[in-house]
């Protein structure tokens, strides 16, 4: 009499394992130039698909994001900031780092362009104009890839903007883009997110084609032997994924309203 249920509840138990396998998270900390821009949602319920994972998502800028990894918070991470990736490696909080794809900055601003740098293919002269004429610029202000790169132009442009006209947002590139519209002002953005944003903000691209304005993304795994609790197999499933042909095929299909906003560059 007691045989059935023991057996249904062995039957249960055995239903339940593969739906608990189904659940397995895998925890992504990235830019939020991939997230704004529609890119992960396009990519990533294939990549979930094929191994049963979810992929939970946090979308910050590139230095909070490698901090989340520094603290175990993430299992890998998904940036592009060169410099601070191969930091954030030779310290050993992550591995097996690989190239995935690449495209560019631009400087963006009022499309009657007040500052006068429209047309220019030197991103360090557009800076000193801009910041010679008095207008605002609106920084990213938040320690991401673009903030770093931003940071270094006005280095090497030996200036900046004085005083009320330069506004550190501490915010994300979308919002930032929005801030940008809203007060007439000119921001570096990736091309990425202004392509999502730029039918809302009407903003006109100003600055593009400079070789300083390269901007390559990286994805990385948190190092298991500094974060024993982190899913590194899970990690290692989506490195592989990413630079995959499969992977890199996709990144190069994505191409919201005809234009191709990513370019694979995984080494095969």
């Amino acid at each position: 009499m007691q045989r059935r249920p023991f057996i249904t509840l062995l039957l249960s138990l055995a239903l339940a394992a593969p739906l608990a396998q189904a659940q397995e998270t895998l925890r992504l900390s990235t830019t939020t130039s991939t997230e704004n821009s529609g890119l992960l949602k396009y990519l990533l319920p294939t990549f979930e698909a094929r191994t049963g994972m979810k992929v939970s998502v946090i979308s910050v800028g590139t230095g909070k994001a490698l901090e989340l990894g520094k603290n175990g918070d993430v299992d890998v991470t998904l940036v592009h900031a060169r410099q601070l990736e191969d930091k954030f490696v030779a310290e050993g909080w992550g591995v097996d780092r690989r190239d995935v794809m690449y495209n560019d900055f631009i400087v963006v601003g009022p499309a009657n362009d007040p500052a006068g740098i429209k047309g220019s293919k030197d991103v360090i002269a557009a800076f000193r104009k801009i910041a010679s004429s008095g207008n605002r610029f609106i920084s990213r202000g938040d320690n991401s890839g673009t903030d770093v790169m931003e940071k270094g132009y006005w280095q090497q442009a030996g200036t900046k903007p004085a005083g009320a006209s330069y506004v550190s947002a501490g915010l994300g590139m979308g919002e930032v883009l929005n801030m940008a519209a809203e007060m007439r002002a000119y921001t570096l953005t990736d091309r990425a997110t202004y392509g999502a944003y730029k039918a809302r903000t009407g903003l006109a691209i100003l600055v593009e084609g400079d070789k300083r304005m390269y901007n390559p993304y990286g994805i990385i795994a948190v190092n298991p032997a500094k974060h024993k609790g982190v899913n590194y197999k899970g990690a290692r499933q989506l490195i592989d994924w990413m630079t995959s042909k499969e992977g890199q095929d996709r990144i190069a299909a994505f191409k919201p309203d005809g234009e191709q906003l990513f370019f694979p560059s995984a080494a095969r």
